[in-house]
């Protein structure tokens, strides 16, 4: 049975043996921390569930904390002599890693790398104890996937509770943007307040279709590292009744702490919010796909046709000249809940046809890059695409005649080349854009490269 939960932040400075007066300064977070903390202990919990995006963490895989406990220090906050430790509901880790494996989701207590306690998992439970509990936790790490599996496996928490008869709360743990002001320790971006304003609305008013539908490029643009734990937290709650309050909101330091309680009133079938979302995300993804022109459809046909039948799409009759007289380089990108899932191209043309080029390298970025598995069949109804037509790359002498949202950068270096496309989210610079494409083209920072720029002709 789940009682309730909270969502809360963890800055170190927080605890006096860190913050030394400096968490003075965020006294309204303190005053509400204790209060949810207060509130958890009124609900009697045998357990506490608690997710952390600084434990183990992967980008394909749910770690859930295994062994009969842990305990862990400040020490890399240069207060080690403040110490935790924590019992873990070992039972209740076994029942929740084989109700995962039967539901197909990975997640499960393989792969541990530091059994120590981390901070976004002590602040929490420094609060709680103070408050008064002593009973065990269970600690579990977010992952690269998708919304709908956070809330598949918070989903599967609160069945493990009521499989064991286990009364628990969860607790969210996570900070909200890290790019709130521009002296702050991450910079700012016009997306951190806008993501914090929206993340407030959802805590308020209990809206979990609105935390579950955020954009993935606002939640990247605002460094946030909460909204996974959130997601969990929703999944848990799943179609249950809650009386939400918004604690506390803070920022002085230019990251964003919220405190938020979610208390159990009792069920609600409409609270099925995860159901709610997906239908949001498969109207989303067939809206894209109705507008797609030509030179995308093009991709997805190749990608779909190899994938699904291994071999390789036939042109469509009727395509346009400039698709079939028109020889250039193209990049095919490949997108799935809003990340990249897959990018290949080429600077100059390599088949007969701009055409051919589409349907070459869409093959080539959904199974041949490196930084990712190949597509599989399960995931073609979620992927986006877009396909970058390129100019022929001219040579620069200066990085002042590069514009990030205009042109794409190559730096070269011998035979070691390193592209990077133009107006891409995140990449605000020309140092940016051309330490990126260092990167990718492994050339050191300080090594003499030659610069080109070219432009593109995006289609979506």
């Amino acid at each position: 049975m789940v009682l309730g939960a909270i969502a809360v932040p963890h800055p170190p400075l927080i605890m006096p043996e860190v913050g030394h007066g400096e968490e003075r300064k965020i006294q309204r977070t303190i005053d509400a921390y204790r209060e949810a903390a207060a509130l958890v202990v009124h609900w009697q919990p045998e357990l506490i569930v608690l997710t952390s995006p600084h434990t183990t963490l992967y980008a394909d895989y749910f770690h859930i904390s295994p062994g009969a406990g842990a305990k862990g220090d400040f020490g890399q906050f240069r207060a080690p002599e403040l110490k935790l430790q924590v019992t873990y509901d070992e039972a209740f880790v076994r029942r929740l890693e084989a109700l995962a494996q039967a539901a197909d989701l990975p997640a499960g207590t393989f792969g541990e790398r530091q059994p120590a306690l981390d901070h976004a998992t002590m602040i929490p439970l420094r609060y709680l104890q103070e408050a008064g509990y002593t009973g065990p936790i269970v600690r579990i790490g977010l992952s690269g996937l998708s919304f709908a599996q956070h809330y598949q496996l918070g989903q599967l928490i609160a069945r493990t509770a009521d499989e064991l008869g286990r009364k628990i709360a969860f607790v969210a743990s996570g900070d909200l943007s890290h790019k709130l002001k521009e002296d702050g320790p991450y910079g700012f971006a016009a997306d951190g307040p806008v993501f914090d304003q929206r993340m407030q609305a959802c805590f308020a008013s209990g809206d979990f279709l609105q935390l579950l539908t955020t954009p993935a490029e606002l939640a990247e643009n605002a460094a946030e590292c909460g909204l996974r734990s959130f997601w969990i937290m929703a999944g848990a709650l799943d179609r249950l009744a809650v009386e939400p309050e918004l604690l506390s909101y803070e920022g002085p330091f230019g990251v964003g702490y919220g405190v938020a309680t979610f208390h159990v009133t009792g069920q609600d079938a409409t609270r099925n919010l995860g159901e709610q979302a997906e239908a949001a995300e498969r109207q989303r993804l067939a809206a894209i796909k109705e507008k797609e022109d030509i030179y995308v459809r093009l991709a997805r046909l190749s990608l779909e046709t190899y994938v699904q039948s291994h071999s390789y799409a036939k042109l469509p009759e009727g395509l346009p000249n400039e698709l079939l007289q028109t020889r250039a380089g193209a990049f095919v990108s490949l997108k799935k809940d809003g990340r990249l899932r897959g990018c290949i191209g080429t600077i100059l043309p390599t088949q007969s046809s701009l055409a051919a080029e589409i349907l070459h390298n869409a093959i080539s970025a959904g199974t041949q890059d490196p930084r990712f598995s190949p597509v599989t069949a399960d995931e073609l109804p979620s992927l986006v695409y877009d396909v970058d037509v390129l100019t022929t790359p001219e040579p620069i002498t200066d990085k002042k005649q590069l514009d990030v949202k205009r042109y794409g950068v190559i730096v070269a270096s011998g035979d070691r080349r390193g592209l990077l496309l133009p107006d891409l989210a995140g990449v605000d610079t020309i140092d940016q854009q051309i330490d990126i494409a260092r990167r990718k083209g492994n050339i050191g920072p300080k090594e003499k490269v030659a610069l080109y720029r070219f432009e593109v002709v995006r289609h979506i």
